[in-house]
């Protein structure tokens, strides 16, 4: 065990959550409606949906895998940010996230909401850009919210290069910089997460929750005991 996990183990603190947000809190991916909506604007390139729409139709017909078809749109994203105003993709990033903030599952949006209530730090996790994931996080009260970063010129136009990669790329790593910083601890901590990607800071928090899980997540968290939470329609139940 890390010196810092021990640490937070053992320490007093503030109790700690930490959520993935896209396809665990919202229902869908914050990333796939910028993109989309960049597209409309034709702030982005025409033709660029063809780096996607094939995947889209295969995961659609489950003749491919969402893994496949998020990475189209990251390629989409990251390969047409290049020379978008900051002004313009925090004006797009605005609106997707007023059209689309309620769009939640209810399971982790009260627990997210029940947790800030009793005193949690709630901190949130994603790949998608910060600038729409803060934006939908705030909404629900999150005391500290994590998302990609792009660098930007003199200008005020963005590179194309992406920042601080390795954090974000790994969560684990961003919960261990929170807890280092001291005043949290992970007795009685909460960590929900959806895919495989998740696993790392899951095995770090007391009550780990795989929350519509993919195949990899859930065999894993079957074999270790964890709780694994699906909600259909208006149905909510533990496998």
């Amino acid at each position: 065990m890390k010196p810092t996990v021990a640490k937070a183990l053992a320490g007093k603190g503030k109790k700690l959550a930490i959520f993935d947000v896209d396809g665990t809190i919202f229902r869908s991916s914050l990333l796939i409606k910028l993109v989309d909506e960049l597209i409309a604007e034709k702030l982005f390139k025409p033709g660029v949906e063809s780096e996607y729409l094939k995947l889209r139709e295969n995961w659609l017909n489950r003749e491919g895998s969402y893994e496949a078809y998020i990475g189209g749109v990251i390629r989409a994203f990251d390969g047409n940010l290049k020379g978008i105003k900051y002004v313009d993709l925090r004006r797009i990033a605005h609106r997707v996230v007023v059209r689309e903030k309620s769009h939640t599952y209810r399971f982790t949006r009260d627990l997210a909401t029940t947790l800030k209530k009793k005193g949690y730090f709630v901190l949130a996790i994603s790949h998608s850009p910060k600038l729409v994931v803060e934006n939908f996080c705030k909404t629900l009260g999150f005391s500290k919210v994590y998302g990609m970063m792009n660098e930007l010129d003199a200008s005020g136009r963005f590179t194309g290069q992406a920042l601080f990669k390795d954090i974000i790329f790994d969560k684990a790593k961003i919960l261990e910089r929170n807890l280092a910083k001291g005043g949290l601890t992970l007795k009685g901590s909460i960590g929900v997460g959806d895919t495989e990607s998740d696993i790392a800071f899951l095995k770090m928090v007391e009550r780990p929750i795989a929350f519509n899980p993919n195949k990899k997540l859930y065999t894993y968290a079957k074999k270790h005991g964890w709780e694994v939470v699906v909600e259909r329609k208006d149905v909510i139940y533990k496998i």
